[in-house]
């Protein structure tokens, strides 16, 4: 019987251990069950009903269509596009209904990527034409993604945003950037000069690190970032096959072996087999 109270007791003292650490990260990170947290901002919208006008941009993505993203797309303010680190990110989107009930379309949602960037305009007033202007966190979207949250007449509307979503305290998750096959490639430049477009990219959808290694050696080189979703290397890797290997912003990775052939040119694009 007093073996049987001391494990009762154990598992009781375990069990207010674990809620404990629960009121703890509740309190912490301020999580309220598993609720994900949004942030404010304001919407307008760019390109056409087509949104034939969001094709290229700050990015380097050139037609969105063939690169993976659509018109569920957006050109961000600086606070938000990050020096181009947020490039193919993917924000969760509502139209805020209690500040602009007449403007939203009620119990939409949309789920957007950072294809380009919205630049300040110091000559207006951020809350009056400077939309994008810093501090501010902007979204400039493509106007069919516009028109699923909200009226075209609106113009622009205040809106809810997160990036991230709680799934089970303390660990946060980014929004999923859903894609259609595997993470393409599109090599241009010149013999000492690769500039890669590494474009289509699941999960968390940004890129931190790229790494690149050419059939002729055994390590992997880091590329850096030249602009946008484009990645450089400097090494002389024509006539051979080449390895990519791709930090997401979430930390993942993934590495594409051999995702183009040893026969390959500048101005080719590649598509792995390989997926976040």
């Amino acid at each position: 019987m007093e073996k049987r109270n001391r494990i009762m007791e154990s598992s009781y003292q375990f069990t207010t251990a674990i809620l404990l650490v629960g009121l703890y990260f509740s309190t912490r990170f301020n999580i309220a069950g598993t609720a994900p947290v949004w942030f404010p901002a304001h919407a307008t919208f760019y390109g056409g009903v087509d949104a034939s006008g969001t094709m290229g941009g700050a990015c380097g993505y050139g037609n969105l269509f063939t690169d993976g993203y659509g018109t569920n797309s957006a050109a961000v303010s600086t606070v938000l596009f990050n020096g181009g680190k947020s490039c193919g990110g993917c924000y969760r989107i509502v139209c805020d209904a209690k500040n602009a009930p007449q403007w939203c379309v009620k119990g939409k949602s949309i789920t957007i990527t950072a294809t380009n960037f919205c630049p300040p305009n110091y000559a207006l007033p951020s809350d009056n034409g400077g939309w994008c202007n810093p501090p501010r966190p902007h979204f400039d979207m493509s106007q069919p993604a516009f028109e699923t949250i909200a009226k075209y007449k609106a113009g622009i509307v205040p809106i809810l945003y997160r990036k991230y979503e709680i799934r089970f305290f303390p660990y946060n998750r980014k929004v999923t950037c859903r894609r259609s096959g595997g993470i393409r490639f599109t090599i241009n430049g010149r013999n000492y000069f690769q500039l890669v477009l590494i474009s289509n990219v699941g999960g968390a959808g940004e890129i931190n690190k790229v790494w690149v290694k050419g059939s002729r050696s055994n390590k992997w080189e880091a590329m850096s970032r030249n602009w946008g979703a484009k990645w450089q290397s400097l090494s002389y890797l024509s006539g051979q096959s080449l390895s990519f290997k791709i930090q997401a912003g979430n930390g993942r990775t993934k590495v594409a072996l051999n995702v183009v052939p040893s026969g390959w040119q500048f101005g080719q694009s590649f598509k792995s087999n390989v997926q976040f």
